[in-house]
């Protein structure tokens, strides 16, 4: 939309704009709903389980009943409530089975926080500890406990996902193109491994946090963190069997969310405290540690590949097999797997291809969006493995990956065309080699390594993703225009720190043809008073709600034309406007303002025309369909964005520790809307997939106790962590159905930064690795040949977390 527009002709779009929200935040007049109190207000807490999984055999309330101040109790059997995005299977509160640890079992709302605390400290919970299932291979053995024996009763969202009652699977995504069985046996080489990773956090800076008030009639207000507000109430009516004019949610400035708090989640439980508390509001804000455990985490990951390879070095077949942990629920693990499924294949075009992707159920905390939705985890495989293959047939890795490309005239997985539009993987890739000077060492960089004794290694890896949402996914923007002739609009994409309200402040003043200053975009959203949008996820929103900004922007002007039209008893199509005003253009003198306009005209004798200048934006996702569910064939994607990562890292070969020299990150963004914004996506999202690869990651014992729930034991990377050089470039290849040619990068900048680490450090050492976090000791382990100790369990049935790769090589 508008793509052809010379970057010489724009004003606002593709410049340096400052964010909207940043004084704001800085200064501290950003309102969270951390920072919030009403009166009257009751705090709760909520008492979690010990126990991976466990049969409650009683719960007793009365001592916490009997201290004063406590206003409100609930456990699961007075709830009969299910919640779930696309299976529902869960409950608000553990009924008759905890099924992981740190799951809720019972709650109280009191005066203070302190009296809640004490309220949980009171009740005493008798539990029957069973054995869990702790890993996705265990729940799919014949004899492995089921974490839902009632999977057939619940209902799920049939035209997507396929659920299988009797087993721990929550659904089973299927891919097929072309013969693979066939193409492997015209292979010259044939190459496996098996790849794997652990559940992370998404630690936002601002927990989740929820104030509910149940009012009269059953009128529910929910003031809430969460990404996604027309999602949330949706789903909360659902549950709860109510009108959707009944519930009202409220976001305000968001602290962060990454997928996190893209759905529902601690809502329906402060909901139900306020209606037994009579009506008070009631908040809850979650604990750090029940960040790591109450609430979701990003999915556990094991990753099989088996690659088939031409004489000449181009993929004929590829058969990829993935094993996510959901933990106990589903949520939108199901539909990470089926977007991996989609997406599996990473940019390359392989014209053979057979991918299983399966969500499968364990007595863990439950997976959930992630920045990236499962494209994190298995690019980590995908991109190690493309270095594995080069490496097995003699070729040079960045050679092997330009030679098998997608590019025009290219078919996905899936059998979407590629086109020139689609957007330029190869450039990425040589833009970033480029940019490492890869294949070669500095005299600066060889000098280091003569200083320091350290080995100096670099590598290149590709990527791609494209958002993962259904077919009807919509958004609208409506602009309304003040009595100054300012414009505010009224949208319900959250912005939770991506940037992109500043985005669509550019979008609208440069369609307006106004100055900056004079958009504004209103921050809090309001279920009740604003537009509705589909979800804040997938890195649509400045594609979607950029289009719907445009449109909004241009019913505004007809709408302001139409009425100046009469006003200066001229033809609209003769008109022309400035930031200020609506003009005559062969008599610019016959002008009137937008200020005259913005609420009716009204002419010198007292009669009135027009009303209040309002500009409605509506956008749907267009051409998407549902995929088969026996061969994966449709289209899911609205649009790819194309992108490379180009590391540079220094090793000691003797201890395994290294350092991160130099990172650039490179992508097709279609069009930059904001230069530092695009900047500052692709600086955080590698850092953040840097912590991601070097220390983040989920700890269990052999019972299911989650052993490293805060930061003591689960560190995260700080600005102290950057590497000693950090670089972001822009490829503008431009998107037809976006905003001015853009396209989403919000998510793209985290995905294939533990690839480009593991193959730097094996370029400059040699060590095998297969499992991330890459921790220095695992490096050591690698280069000693010894067996690591695994990250997602502390005692693993199923041996090394480190596979070694089976190569076969034919003789033709």
């Amino acid at each position: 939309m508008l793509e052809a527009i010379p970057a010489d002709q724009l004003k606002h779009v593709g410049k340096k704009t400052d964010r909207i929200d940043s004084k704001a935040k800085l200064t501290g007049q950003a309102t969270y709903v951390s920072d919030m109190t009403l009166p009257g207000m009751l705090y709760a807490r909520v008492l979690t389980s010990p126990h991976a999984r466990a049969r409650i055999v009683s719960i007793d309330t009365a001592k916490a009943e009997a201290i004063p101040g406590v206003r409100a109790i609930v456990v699961g059997d007075e709830l009969d409530y299910r919640l779930g995005l696309y299976v529902v299977d869960k409950a608000i509160l553990a009924k008759g089975e905890v099924r992981h640890y740190g799951e809720a079992v019972a709650a109280v709302a009191a005066d203070t926080l302190e009296i809640a605390e004490q309220g949980v400290e009171a009740i005493e919970v008798v539990y029957e500890e069973l054995e869990p299932v702790l890993h996705p291979l265990k729940a799919l053995e014949a004899d492995a406990p089921l974490v839902h024996p009632d999977l057939s009763d619940y209902s799920y969202m049939e035209a997507a996902f396929t659920p299988q009652p009797g087993t721990n699977v929550a659904n089973h995504t299927k891919l097929r193109k072309g013969d693979t069985a066939k193409a492997f046996e015209e292979c010259e080489w044939i190459i496996e491994r098996r790849y794997t990773n652990p559940s992370v956090q998404h630690v936002p800076m601002e927990t989740h946090v929820a104030i509910v008030q149940w009012g009269h009639d059953d009128e529910v207000t929910i003031w809430s963190s969460a990404q996604s507000p027309f999602t949330l109430r949706n789903l909360f009516c659902t549950a709860f069997g109510m009108s959707h004019q009944k519930v009202r949610v409220i976001v305000p400035y968001v602290g962060g969310g990454f997928g996190g708090k893209a759905g529902i989640g601690i809502e329906p439980l402060v909901a139900v405290l306020s209606r037994k508390a009579g009506g008070r509001a009631v908040k809850l804000t979650a604990t750090r540690e029940q960040e790591f455990s109450l609430l979701p985490c990003r999915s556990q990951l094991t990753y099989n590949i088996k690659t088939g390879i031409r004489e000449d070095g181009r993929i004929l077949a590829q058969e990829l097999t993935m094993y996510w942990d959901s933990g106990a629920y589903a949520d939108y693990a199901v539909n990470v797997t089926r977007a991996s499924g989609y997406s599996a294949g990473g940019p390359y075009d392989i014209p053979n291809a057979k991918v299983d992707a399966y969500t499968i159920y364990t007595n863990k905390p439950f997976g959930t969006a992630y920045r990236g939705f499962g494209h994190v985890e298995f690019f980590w495989g995908l991109e190690r493995h493309m270095d594995l293959v080069a490496e097995a047939i003699g070729m040079e890795p960045l050679e092997f990956r330009l030679k098998n490309t997608l590019g025009p005239g290219s078919t996905t997985l899936t059998g979407e065309k590629i086109t020139a539009n689609t957007g330029n993987i190869t450039k990425c890739l040589q833009t970033a080699a480029e940019a490492i000077g890869y294949r070669k060492l500095t005299s600066k960089e060889k000098a280091r390594e003569k200083e320091t004794g350290l080995k100096i290694g670099k590598a290149v890896v590709g990527l791609h993703k494209a958002p993962a949402m259904p077919p009807f996914t919509a958004t609208t923007v409506i602009l309304k225009m003040n009595e100054d002739g300012s414009v505010t609009a009224n949208l319900s994409l959250v912005d939770y720190g991506q940037g992109t309200y500043t985005a669509v402040q550019q979008i609208v003043a440069e369609r307006l043809g106004f100055d900056v200053s004079q958009v504004k975009v209103a921050f809090e959203s309001d279920t009740d008073r604003d537009p509705y949008d589909w979800q804040t996820v997938a890195s649509k929103g400045l594609l979607l709600s950029g289009n719907a900004a445009i449109l909004a922007a241009e019913d505004l002007l007809k709408n302001a034309h139409e009425v100046a039209a009469q006003a200066l008893r001229a033809q609209a199509v003769d008109l022309a406007h400035d930031n200020e005003k609506i003009f005559v253009r062969h008599h610019p003198e016959s002008a009137v303002t937008f200020a005259q306009l913005a609420i009716g005209y009204a002419f010198p004798n007292g009669n009135s025309i027009g009303g209040p200048l309002v500009g409605v934006g509506r956008y749907i996702a267009q051409g998407l369909t549902h995929l088969d569910k026996e061969t994966g064939q449709g289209l899911p994607a609205i649009d790819w964005t194309y992108g490379a990562h180009g590391l540079t890292v220094e090793v000691d070969r003797e201890t395994g520790e290294y350092n991160v020299l130099k990172v650039v990150s490179v992508f097709d963004v279609g069009k930059v809307i904001n230069p530092d914004e695009v900047r500052g996506q692709a600086i955080g999202g590698m850092l953040q997939g840097l912590g991601t690869a070097t220390c983040e990651g989920y700890i269990y014992n052999e019972q299911g106790r989650l052993l490293n729930p805060s930061f003591t034991d689960n560190k995260i990377p700080t600005a102290r962590d950057l590497p000693l050089e950090v670089d972001a470039i822009a490829i503008e290849t431009p998107q037809i159905d976006g905003p001015y040619g853009a396209r989403g990068v919000g998510e793209h900048s985290m995905i294939g930064v533990a690839a480009a680490l593991g193959n730097a450090i094996q370029h400059a050492t040699k060590a095998e690795l297969t499992h991330m976090p890459i921790r220095y000791e695992d490096v050591w382990r690698a280069l000693q040949k010894r067996e690591p100790v695994d990250n997602w369990i502390t005692k693993s049935p199923y041996g090394s977390c480190r596979s070694a790769p089976e190569i076969i090589k034919h003789d033709c």
